[in-house]
């Protein structure tokens, strides 16, 4: 090996490590793109997207040699101790070290009252809030040992404007907000907690079951004062900016173009 290379390898073992739950695509892709353009190595979970996945691992690695890697995992893992800590061994053992846990995998869809029942209830919170509080805590020791973040990808509808017929999701992040600033002071001074609130920053998938209506698409484009649905790309800027904000602590940064400001809740 020449002595660049090695100097590379050396700097490339030296560089923080970042975990993000559902990277595979979308606002997860995003960040993990913006966080190894900016050096960090990065670990890529994923429960159904294995094939984007090892892609996306792929095409990183191909520009700078083992700096990105794949684990894949349903996060109802959480609620086995034995599997959840089989979960924080793997991810430590990736590279050895863990800096930033970002909180990104998350279930959207529709609950009308009346309709709403336990799996609704249990699928929405265990994404939206039972997996983030308890892979936080088992990944705690790691964080704490590098002084580390973590960062929740949480909704301006968790902050009292929930939107219609979303019961059961707003609750969900609500708490997963609540959750953000509780572990802000549990985990002071060693592990700072902070969170992005986006807007519409991404629209469903027009074929999933989280899709929006082309009416409604145009009705929230108008709601909003930057008059455009935003991108991944601002959200991965936030998340970079607080990774790096070293006394930024308990904070929840909306990126929604400034919807929040006009937003009375009922629509999305």
């Amino acid at each position: 090996m020449n002595e660049t290379a090695s100097n590379a390898n050396v700097t490339n073992q030296l560089a923080p490590v970042m975990l993000v739950t559902g990277s595979a695509k979308r606002i997860g892709a995003a960040i993990i793109h913006a966080a190894h353009n900016q050096g960090y190595r990065v670990i890529i979970h994923c429960n159904y997207s294995e094939h984007e996945a090892n892609a996306l691992a792929d095409m990183l690695n191909r520009s700078r040699n083992n700096s990105a890697a794949v684990i894949i995992a349903n996060l109802a893992i959480v609620n086995n101790d034995m599997d959840l800590r089989r979960f924080a061994t793997q991810i430590f053992a990736t590279f050895g070290q863990l800096d930033v846990l970002v909180h990104n995998a998350s279930r959207f869809y529709p609950t009308p009252f009346g309709h709403i029942n336990h799996a609704q209830w249990d699928e929405l919170f265990l994404s939206n809030a039972k997996a983030p509080l308890l892979l936080s805590q088992a990944l705690m020791p790691h964080l704490k040992a590098q002084h580390g973040c973590i960062i929740s990808l949480l909704d301006i509808h968790a902050d009292n404007k929930p939107f219609s017929s979303y019961t059961v999701y707003n609750m969900a992040k609500a708490a997963h907000r609540m959750m953000v600033q509780s572990l802000a002071l549990e985990m002071a001074p060693y592990v700072r907690v902070n969170g992005v609130a986006p807007g519409v920053n991404i629209l469903p998938e027009a074929d999933s079951d989280q899709a929006i209506d082309p009416v409604q698409q145009q009705n929230i484009i108008d709601s909003i004062p930057m008059q455009r649905v935003g991108t991944p790309d601002d959200i991965a800027h936030s998340v970079l900016y607080l990774a790096q904000a070293d006394y930024v602590t308990g904070e929840i940064i909306s990126v929604d173009g400034g919807r929040s400001l006009t937003l009375a809740g009922g629509n999305r």
